[in-house]
């Protein structure tokens, strides 16, 4: 289905969108990848790269110039604490991304369009997440801008699907993490700010939360596999969740970390103060494995040596 065809990846040097292009690469796309403020990486030799904002119209036009399909991943991200403090910087610019994209897609022509939603549209008592169920309550509150947002995305895509005849995949990925995330404490995710604190020993080792809360991990690569499926069979505006189908503790997470970054004397101290987010997350994987065939197939303990094998060649990686 891809070989041959001019395909966008908005986000692409991003963690998930960097995955993307390499997968598409291997399916013979003329991938071309849309970067705001990060480099591509050095493995970006056959992708045609455009540089703009897309909260401008003019670049989401310029994007999607001649193009077949279009995976839109660009977004403003960025931890708890982020989500917690800058609540407008959240909504507004993903807002404009989203909703420019689509049009834009639409008026080209684009034959297939795929958005990419989030775990953190669900609601925030709900322990188990499962796709019909993502509306049944407000999103929890230390994600409660970005989850709507997310939400107010999917709408427009099912909108465009059911006016427009659009064919439109969305996906909602939980917790992502791999090689080429951001390892900035200040906006970073839970895995690589637990990787870079154990591989630069600090200590104390401090872990936002009491280490109760569980969440379901997810490699880029495995989210990225499954974006490509979810394009090719099922672009029907229908939300799929994209995630392991396994939870495990935070405080499972950090021992894990710990260990495998050689880092045994650690004197772990779990921050309460901090803004955790929702306590329980178990995510639903029977709708992913019945429409496209999707299952994750790299582990946990895998992935995290991969990814903090990844973090230890990088320069600069004591600054923030």
């Amino acid at each position: 289905m891809y070989k041959g065809k001019n395909v966008l990846v908005t986000g692409g040097t991003g963690l998930i969108g960097s995955h993307l292009v390499e997968l598409l690469l291997e399916h013979e796309a003329n991938v071309h990848a849309v970067a705001h403020s990060r480099n591509p990486p050095i493995e970006f030799r056959d992708v045609d790269m455009i540089y703009g904002d897309l909260t401008k119209w003019d670049s989401c036009i310029e994007a999607v110039k001649d193009m077949d399909y279009v995976f839109h991943l660009a977004a403003f991200v960025g931890g708890v604490g982020r989500n917690v403090a800058h609540p407008a910087g959240m909504f507004t610019p993903n807002a404009l991304m989203n909703t420019q994209m689509l049009e834009a897609a639409r008026l080209e022509g684009v034959e297939r369009y795929l958005y990419t939603s989030s775990a953190c549209i669900y609601p925030r008592n709900l322990e188990f997440f499962v796709e019909e169920r993502g509306w049944n309550g407000p999103p929890a509150q230390s994600n409660a801008t970005y989850g709507w947002v997310k939400r107010m995305g999917e709408l427009q895509a099912q909108a465009y699907f059911e006016e427009h005849g659009m064919k439109t995949a969305i996906v909602r990925p939980t917790n992502a993490y791999g090689p080429r995330d951001n390892f900035d404490l200040e906006t970073s995710h839970v895995i690589p700010a637990l990787i870079r604190k154990a591989v630069e020993r600090q200590n104390p080792f401090v872990v936002w939360g009491t280490g109760e809360s569980t969440r379901d991990f997810i490699h880029a690569r495995d989210i990225a596999r499954g974006m490509v499926l979810a394009l090719e069979k099922y672009a029907v505006a229908d939300p799929v969740n994209l995630a392991t189908g396994r939870s495990i503790k935070i405080k499972d997470l950090v021992y894990m970390i710990l260990k495998l970054s050689g880092y045994k004397r650690a004197r772990i101290v779990f921050d309460e103060g901090r803004p955790t987010g929702q306590v329980e997350r178990r995510v639903s994987i029977a709708k992913a494995k019945e429409k496209i065939g999707f299952v994750a197939k790299i582990s946990l303990e895998e992935g995290l040596k991969e990814t903090i094998a990844w973090y230890r060649t990088q320069p600069m990686k004591n600054s923030s």
